[in-house]
């Protein structure tokens, strides 16, 4: 028994219909999720630069020529804790763009600018481009945690240990907080296997952390090298941030078992 033609046309214009309406749909929903998501980014975006606004310590970088307002995290940890002195040798992991190194320059007279004090050194490592500044040798393009690297630090330093080996690295946010509380610890445990290098007894590690269910893990390793371990939150430091400061003071003496 043969379907009439009509029945066949009118079916086949029916399911074409249904699937343009169904295509509509789709395409308004996709626009929609769009324009939700861009909305979104703006406001994100729109927040984060009133904030920066209202920043006293973005405006205070600015007045003193920081590179970037965390510098002051840097300062405000050494007026209370008193870890850079002059003369000191001090490595900054991580150190684009370089506030950092900018503070450290200051504190341990490395421009030599107050005769009377010892002359220190500082040297900025990072695998992005760090522009050069004034007191500070900068490796740019280079990570810190290579034999090759190391060569060269260790050609700059020409047989000197590192006092202060400092880190403010934080790896690409993932969305996920516990992901990234990982992947920050490793970061640390790379700075400090670093400091077992590098580090003369009595040295000082600063790694910034973002708090989690590691870090006790991290605070228990760097207790095997280091006299004292704390975690400090300096006020530069936004309250509404799992960011803090793991810091370990008076380095014992090279140990294998920093583990990961």
């Amino acid at each position: 028994m043969s379907i009439p033609s009509t029945l066949t046309t009118s079916f086949l214009s029916a399911n074409n219909t249904r699937r343009r309406q169904a295509c509509l749909v789709v395409s308004k929903f996709l626009h929609l999720s769009h324009a939700f998501y861009k909305k979104g980014q703006r406001s994100s975006s729109n927040q984060w630069l009133e904030r920066q606004r209202r920043d006293p310590f973005v405006k205070q970088a600015g007045k003193e020529n920081y590179r970037c307002r965390s510098a002051f995290k840097l300062l405000q940890i050494d007026d209370k804790y008193g870890i850079l002195k002059p003369g000191q040798v001090v490595i900054d992991c991580g150190a684009a763009p370089g506030s950092w190194c900018q503070a450290a320059v200051q504190k341990v007279n490395s421009l030599n600018q107050d005769s009377s004090q010892p002359q220190g050194m500082v040297i900025g490592i990072d695998l992005q481009h760090i522009a050069p500044l004034d007191g500070a040798i900068t490796l740019s393009g280079c990570d810190f945690t290579s034999p090759d690297t190391y060569d060269k630090v260790s050609s700059i330093l020409q047989e000197r240990r590192v006092d202060i080996l400092l880190s403010d690295m934080a790896p690409s946010a993932t969305g996920i907080k516990s992901h990234n509380h990982e992947l920050i610890v490793g970061l640390c445990f790379s700075v400090l296997r670093f400091s077992l290098a590098v580090l003369k007894p009595g040295g000082t590690m600063l790694c910034k952390l973002w708090q989690g269910g590691s870090q006790d893990r991290l605070a228990a390793a760097m207790r095997t090298v280091f006299q004292d371990v704390r975690v400090v939150k300096p006020e530069a430091s936004r309250d509404d941030s799992a960011e803090v400061f793991m810091m370990g003071r008076g380095f014992k003496s090279k140990k294998s078992d920093a583990g990961s």
